[in-house]
C-alpha cells in the first residue's frame, strides 16, 4: 500500500500503521516522503527500522505533490509481485479497517479497481464539512460528464488496483493534473480498455467510516483549481 507524506511529522499515527494487521495478506506499507521540510523523514525512517519487511520508505528529493508521490510509489512496488497496489491517506481519514472490504470486492472475477465513497448513509459515520461536500457534488457531475461514468466519488483518498499490465501503463508516464489525478487514472484505464470495460471493472464502495483530519492540505479555494485541471484531462484525452 502506498502512503504520500508531505509534511506529516505531527500528523502521521505510527502506532495505526504499526498495529494494523490483515489475516491472511502480506501487507506492505511504501511511505512515500514527498519532499517534506519538517521531520517526517526522520519519523519515516522510524517506522521503516521497526519492520523492514512491513515498512519501506522511498525519499524524493523535492515536493513533486501527491500525484507524482502516489505514481512514483506504484511504480516502486510494481518491481516486486504483488496480487494487489493502491494507495491511502497518511492522515487515515479512511481507517485502516476499511481495507478488507475492498478486498473482498475483488472477490468478484470481473473487479480490477476499486476506490472508495463518501456516501452519507444510515449507519455510516461519513462527516465532511458542508462546504467541500457540496463542492465535491458540483465537481462530481462535471467529471462523470467528462468521463462518460456515473461515478460519485474519484476524491477519495483509499484506492486499490488487482495488480496486471495495466497498472503499469496507466502509473508510467507524470500526471497532467496535480488535482485530480484520480479522474486521470480512470481517463487512462478509458483510453485502454474502452468505456464498456471500465464500467465493469471499476467498483465504488461506500466506506463506513470517514472523517475531515485537522490539517487537511486541500482547501475549498482548490475547487477552481480541479476545475482547470478537468479541462486538461479533457482536452489531452477526450477532445
Amino acid at each position: 500500500m502506498i502512503v504520500p507524506c508531505f509534511n506529516e511529522e505531527q500528523r502521521l499515527d505510527v502506532d495505526t500503521f504499526r498495529a494494523f494487521e490483515l489475516p491472511g495478506y502480506d501487507l506492505q506499507f511504501l511511505f512515500v516522503n514527498d519532499g517534506s521540510r519538517d521531520g517526517t523523514s526522520r519519523v519515516l525512517q522510524s517506522v521503516r527500522d521497526s519492520n523492514p519487511a512491513r515498512f519501506d520508505v522511498l525519499d524524493l528529493e523535492r515536493n513533486g505533490g501527491k500525484a507524482e508521490a502516489v505514481r512514483r510509489g506504484i511504480m516502486k512496488a510494481a518491481e516486486q509481485p504483488a496480487d494487489f497496489v493502491g494507495f491511502w491517506d497518511a492522515d487515515l481519514a479512511t481507517p485502516l479497517t476499511e481495507l478488507p472490504a475492498f478486498l473482498e470486492v475483488f472477490a468478484r472475477p470481473n473487479i480490477e479497481i476499486v476506490f472508495g465513497a463518501r456516501v452519507r448513509l444510515l449507519g455510516r459515520e461519513i462527516s465532511r464539512r458542508p462546504d467541500r461536500h457540496y463542492l465535491g457534488r458540483v465537481g462530481a457531475t462535471l467529471i462523470s460528464q467528462t468521463l462518460g461514468l456515473a461515478i460519485y466519488d474519484t476524491q477519495c483518498g483509499a484506492k486499490l488496483f488487482r495488480m496486471n499490465d495495466a497498472v503499469t501503463k496507466v502509473f508510467a508516464a507524470p500526471f497532467l493534473s496535480r488535482w485530480i489525478f484520480d479522474v486521470e487514472i480512470i481517463a487512462r484505464y478509458l483510453q485502454l480498455w474502452g468505456r464498456d470495460r471500465v464500467a465493469h471493472s471499476l467498483y465504488e464502495l461506500p466506506v463506513t467510516v470517514w472523517h475531515d483530519v485537522q490539517g487537511s492540505k486541500v482547501r475549498s479555494t482548490d475547487f477552481l483549481r480541479a476545475l482547470r485541471d478537468l479541462w486538461k484531462i479533457r482536452r489531452a484525452y477526450f477532445h
